[in-house]
């Protein structure tokens, strides 16, 4: 069957040379910044043993203060490496914890920041309708260098503030072991 004469004026570079036009195109659009990024990224993340440390920590200063609650920590993912619960906190306090913490880690901020900037008419109100988003006091971040590397989440308190310190002293009791 004879090629129709509209496609018969058509050069069509062999492979080899296509591969060598597009690269020379790639190479000179994007210059030699996106030249020196390398195709991985190193990521610093928190051992199941500093999760674990931190959680028996906050767990402990909420004992101290009275509160059974729930405690969970998870990583900078969002995926959970602890979750303990008191024995006399209420059935919701172990999904709240983790949610607690998820929503810190994927918000890259407290939930106790997240209160006012979600409040109705605000411009991320629609935050606190998304699944898992919880939007209280007891989400704190976990950083080490600068980096997030994990969050904790804490449940049971009678208040945000009071779940929120809770989390810090967790953080407190893991801080040396994170500046390393």
């Amino acid at each position: 069957m004879p090629i129709p004469a509209r496609h018969a004026t058509r050069r069509i570079l062999p492979m080899p040379a296509a591969s060598a036009l597009l690269l020379a195109l790639a190479t000179t659009l994007a210059g030699p910044a996106a030249m020196a990024q390398t195709a991985t990224h190193s990521v610093r993340v928190l051992t199941p043993e500093a999760a674990l440390k931190a959680t028996q920590a906050a767990l402990q200063s909420c004992r101290t203060s009275g509160y059974q609650v729930a405690v969970a920590v998870v990583d900078r993912f969002g995926i959970a490496q602890t979750m303990v619960r008191d024995r006399f906190a209420g059935s919701h306090t172990p999904d709240n914890a983790v949610n607690k913490a998820w929503t810190a880690v994927s918000a890259r901020t407290s939930t106790t920041d997240l209160v006012a900037i979600t409040q109705p008419g605000q411009p991320s109100a629609g935050i606190r309708h998304l699944p898992r988003f919880v939007v209280v006091g007891g989400g704190v971040l976990i950083e080490a260098g600068g980096s997030i590397v994990g969050a904790i989440g804490v449940s049971g308190a009678p208040t945000g503030a009071a779940d929120d310190a809770c989390g810090k002293a967790g953080i407190a009791a893991i801080r040396d072991d994170l500046e390393l």
